[in-house]
């Protein structure tokens, strides 16, 4: 049919006739057109590839395409469930009703019930009085790193929940009392920016518009939201943590912590008041500690975007101008990267030595915009003489080395900014500018006075918020201040003896770099949202008054009298406005949960922990601030060991935020989410219109299809596969799907399993015993198996290998009991002989209850669903939950080395003989006839054990051993080496049509070409690389290196028939 999409003669050329036409012809068509009848081009053309590998396959006898799909269609439609059947009914709370297994693994339904009931029951409510009694070998203490209230929690929390509850289920499970202790942090600074910033695009309203109680309420109400959201994302993932101690930061608990942390700090001299530079954010208006800032390096002048500011602003150039000599004609000339600050400019320094300047020391410069005289001084520490014009502004206010030059000279320190940002009274003409606005009408007027001496580019390195990437403004603040000093000494000497542990051990080096290094850390932030300073401005009727630190109100009042010398009543106190850094209040996390300063029960049996699991991008914000607040107000270390784990990245190696649409949320794994929802959650999100739009292209391209349904234990799994990375996780979501398959694969064996164990089946120990003393090879072999996962497993627990654990247990699971021994005992169990199928029974049996139990802390909900459904088991373990039971351990006696051997070299014979088969295309009910030739005494022996094996694996008639030089092999066979003592003879004869499949194979041929044609095609148009985005290409590569290896196959299984044909 002609194709009506365009009008007139056009309109009617046909695909057909678009073919025949010259070069010159399809140029008079519309390029659209040409476009589209290209594309209906090459789809015919792979149409008719198709064509003639299908019409290959229909002329000859060969039903395996056909076979195949009907088989899969068939089991499809088996495996499909009605949503009644993925419904749970069970009453809230109450033990999971068991429903008949489900032909396929749900997760929604697999991880249901489960939860509740272990919240319930109390599985994982310690007992303090048992920590008590049982001493810190008896125990497992771990607090989790409380999670922001800013939003929801991402796959970096997801990873860091995975591994402790990993850890805690592991040590649970070694009956040891178990706490690890959930909570929520009030984030001070990051809730107050979300909330801002909620209020401005809901609402169009600043904090300031609703006043400090209003803003605050707003504040509590994100927190009850987002608080039950993050709990809600925790249970999800099967966390088993002690919900009746969840805790707040900001909770009235864990405030009057706080408080008494500030005072007794205060009172042993540790926290003090001081005017000094601090690290401003004009933006949040508040201080910020060093390690809140980040920093960016730039080579020369670039432009960059400022917030509060229209225009970008030029940075990474020196602006060289002049101050002109009082009372002479000379001048001094100076260079500066941040030209507003010269209007805070108090004096010029000079080298002593420097014969260029000496004649001019204490002589004053004019400076040219204000009333005010600046002293030329001699500093040789401020100076370098052999660097620019040797000749250095010192601005005190603005400058923590030009502070250091004013204390020294005592120099005045004049500001001339604004908490906003803004040019303040000192400034002049320029009063009430914007700094950068004042930067460049600074940079005018100097120029009108013929004082501008030129502009060069400078390296620099910019300091920014890390909370909203402005530009840090270095500003005199009175602020409360810790003294570091000696709490960072024994914090470091903790770690040098060997007393705190840090794993891995890489990070040590970070750790002494910066506590050897501490400087004094601001803990006041000018921020609404967080703990209010205990501190109070006591002023007595005289007018003398004083700051003084108290638990309340009516001790500062106290504490004012006896210092001012008066009357309690002639006090009036006003309590500091500001609130105190978030990791003050988290740094007491570790004991204040436990009811500290109070001498509690849950403080004497639960503290100090025994570990801290956390990301290293903390290790200075949290885990030191810990260690060092512990030391100075308990005397004793938090914990024993910090085990650092990886950040998580996305695919592309970038971290993870908002604005790059690569955030995603546990859940949205979990229960699996399309693009549509994706993209409505940054539509709903406090994403600028830019970042938005940047954000959404990144969603589109990384998750096109969506988030397929994985389910929490296949995320866990996942999660835990890459942690042996130490620094960086670079997080592809889609391999998670790959661990969705494998519970897959454990719920189908298991479900194969327990049909061959039936209802009835009661596992007897001296029955397993005479399993090992009949000795049958298989059974010997997995046996060892599981000996060897539980050696691994508990190893790499111990050692924190949590990715080791994985492989260990996913190894035995999927390669050993699902690949080997299922399938070889499937003879045993349909067959005639009661004792061996006793044996075979009770050895599955074993395999399953201990193979669930060394999975458990990795897969909860699977392995406890699967666990339940063992039949009979309270008969022989009557644990309640598999949560609660022993964790597997190795044994001598359960170790089979000469077995295991035999059935190594069963399954490189079955895989030879399995890799035959697919390289002639046989079908799955083809039957071959297998000769195995063995070079060597030893190999023979082994196959003839195990041949019956071999041949049940292989799905094979026949396998007969052989010696090399005795019995005949017959021709026509297909041959493939095992080894150096040993091939495998596959006859052919009857099971191949090697014409036809000759024929098949090289119309499946022709359709790889093309495809491969058409990608090189659309690789090597002009300008490619600069014109399609990375990922694209980076997708259109990995496609055609796939076509590539398809055709190389395909065209070896050509050689092969040509071969079979010839020979």
């Amino acid at each position: 049919m002609a194709d009506q999409s365009s009008s007139g003669d056009v309109a009617q050329v046909t695909v057909e006739e678009f073919m025949q036409m010259s070069d010159e012809e399809k140029a008079k068509l519309p390029k659209a057109r040409q476009k589209k009848l290209a594309k209906m081009v090459e789809v015919a053309k792979k149409k008719a590839a198709k064509g003639n590998a299908g019409e290959a396959q229909r002329g000859v006898a060969t039903p395996k395409g056909e076979g195949k799909a009907a088989a899969n269609k068939q089991k499809k439609k088996a495996q499909q469930v009605s949503a009644e059947d993925l419904m749970d009914n069970t009453p809230r709370g109450e033990k999971k009703i068991l429903k008949k297994m489900l032909p396929a693994y749900h997760p929604k339904y697999v991880e249901s019930a489960w939860g509740e009931w272990w919240e319930a029951e109390q599985f994982y409510t310690a007992d303090v009085e048992e920590a008590l009694k049982c001493g810190d070998d008896g125990k497992f203490v771990m607090v989790i790193p409380p999670p922001n209230v800013t939003g929801s929690l991402h796959l970096g929390h997801a990873l860091m929940a995975t591994i402790e509850d990993t850890i805690t289920r592991w040590h649970r499970m070694h009956g040891r009392v178990t706490l690890y202790l959930p909570g929520v942090d009030h984030a001070g600074i990051a809730t107050q920016v979300v909330v801002e910033k909620k209020l401005a695009r809901e609402r169009n309203l600043t904090r300031h518009d609703l006043g400090r109680e209003a803003f605050v309420n707003e504040v509590w109400k994100w927190k009850d939201e987002y608080g039950a959201q993050i709990t809600r994302q925790l249970r999800k993932m099967g966390l088993s943590v002690d919900w009746t101690r969840e805790e707040f930061t900001f909770s009235k608990k864990l405030s009057i912590a706080v408080n008494e942390a500030f005072v007794r700090l205060y009172d042993k001299g540790l926290i003090y008041r001081d005017t000094r530079l601090v690290n401003w954010c004009c933006k949040l208006r508040t201080a910020l500690s060093d390690i809140e800032v980040d920093y960016v390096d730039i080579t020369g002048r670039t432009m960059m975007k400022v917030p509060n500011h229209d225009d970008e602003i030029e940075f990474g150039v020196l602006t060289h101008f002049a101050y002109k000599v009082e009372g002479s004609d000379e001048e001094l000339v100076i260079a500066t990267t941040r030209l507003e600050t010269m209007l805070g400019d108090v004096a010029v320094a000079v080298h002593p030595n420097d014969s260029r300047y000496k004649h001019l020391i204490g002589s004053e410069l004019i400076h040219p915009f204000v009333d005010r005289k600046l002293k030329i001084i001699a500093d040789d520490e401020l100076v370098d003489m052999e660097f620019g014009t040797g000749a250095v502004k010192v601005t005190p206010a603005h400058d923590p080395n030009d502070f250091a030059c004013g204390r020294r000279h005592n120099l005045e320190e004049v500001s001339i900014l604004t908490d906003e940002g803004l040019m303040n009274n000192n400034c002049g003409q320029f009063s009430g500018m914007r700094r950068y606005q004042a930067r460049v009408e600074v940079e005018k007027a100097l120029e009108a006075k013929g004082l501008l001496r030129g502009k060069t580019d400078n390296p620099m390195r910019l300091g920014l918020c890390s909370r909203t990437a402005d530009i840090i403004e270095p500003l005199l603040k009175p602020q409360w201040w810790v003294d570091c000093k000696e709490i960072a000494r024994r914090s470091t000497e903790a770690v040098r003896s060997g007393e705190l542990k840090l794993v891995p051990n890489i990070f040590e080096g970070t750790w002494f770099n910066w506590l050897d290094n501490i400087r004094d850390w601001c803990v006041s932030r000018q921020l609404w949202w967080g703990h209010r300073i205990p501190a109070y401005l006591a002023t007595a009727k005289n007018g003398s008054s004083e700051w003084i630190v108290g638990r309340d109100e009516a001790d500062a009042r106290n504490r004012a009298a006896e210092k001012l010398g008066v009357d309690a009543a002639e006090l009036t106190l006003e309590q500091d406005e500001d609130v105190l850094d978030t990791w003050f209040s988290s740094g007491l996390f570790p004991f204040s949960v436990f009811g500290w300063p109070e001498e509690t029960k849950d403080l004497e049996g639960f503290f100090p922990t025994t570990l801290l699991e956390t990301g290293h991008d903390i290790l200075f914000f949290w885990v030191a601030r810990m260690v060092m607040m512990s030391l100075a107000l308990t005397d004793k270390l938090p914990f024993k060991t910090v085990y650092l784990h990886a950040m998580v990245r996305d695919k592309h190696g970038r971290k993870m935020t908002k604005s790059l649409g690569n955030v995603i949320d546990p859940l949205e794994v979990i229960g699996g989410t399309n693009l549509d929802q994706l993209l409505q959650k940054l539509q709903n999100s406090n994403l600028d219109p830019r970042e938005l739009e940047k954000a959404s292209m990144g969603m589109k391209l990384d998750y096109p299809e969506g988030i397929p349904e994985c389910g929490a234990d296949a995320l866990r799994c996942g999660l835990l596969a890459y942690t042996q990375q130490a620094r960086d996780i670079n997080l592809d979501v889609q391999r998670v799907v790959g661990y969705r398959n494998f519970c897959n694969k454990l719920w189908n064996a298991s479900r194969f399993a327990l049909s061959n164990l039936g209802e009835d089946f009661i596992f007897e120990p001296e029955n397993l015993q005479k399993a090992v003393k009949h000795g049958d090879p298989m059974d010997l072999y997995i046996l060892d198996c599981l000996n060897i996962a539980s050696r691994d497993t508990e190893s790499s627990m111990k050692g924190f290998a949590l990715y080791s654990a994985v492989s260990a247990t996913y190894k035995f699971w999927l390669y050993e009991l699902c690949d080997v021994y299922l399938e070889a005992i499937k003879p045993v169990v349909n067959g005639e002989d009661p004792d061996a199928k006793s044996y075979a029974l009770h050895v599955l049996y074993h395999c399953l209850h201990s193979g669930l139990r060394l999975l458990h802390p990795i897969m909860p909900f699977l392995t406890e669903e699967l666990f339940q459904r063992l039949p009979n088991r309270e008969k022989h373990d009557d644990t309640r939950s598999i949560s609660l039971s022993a964790f597997p351990q190795s044994s001598e006696s359960m170790a089979f080395p000469g077995a295991h051997r035999q059935v190594d070299s069963t399954m490189e014979i079955t895989k030879s003989i399995r890799s035959l088969r697919a390289a002639y295309n046989l079908t799955p009910s083809a039957r071959p006839e297998i000769y195995v030739l063995c070079r060597d005494d030893q190999s023979f022996e082994d196959a003839q054990k195990t041949s019956i094996k071999i041949t049940t694996l292989s799905r094979s008639s026949k396998v007969e051993i052989l010696k090399l030089g005795s019995g005949n092999i017959p021709s026509g066979c297909g041959v493939s080496v095992v080894n150096e003592n040993t091939e495998v003879h596959m006859a052919l004869a009857g099971l191949v049509d090697v014409e036809a499949e000759l024929t098949k194979l090289r119309g499946n041929a022709s359709e790889k070409k093309l495809l491969v044609e058409g990608y090189q095609k659309k690789m090597s148009v002009p300008e490619y690389e600069k014109n399609v985005p990375q990922s694209v290409q980076e997708k259109n590569t990995a496609t055609l290196a796939k076509y590539k290896q398809e055709m190389e196959t395909i065209e070896d299984l050509i050689d092969r028939f040509e071969q079979l044909r010839s020979g």
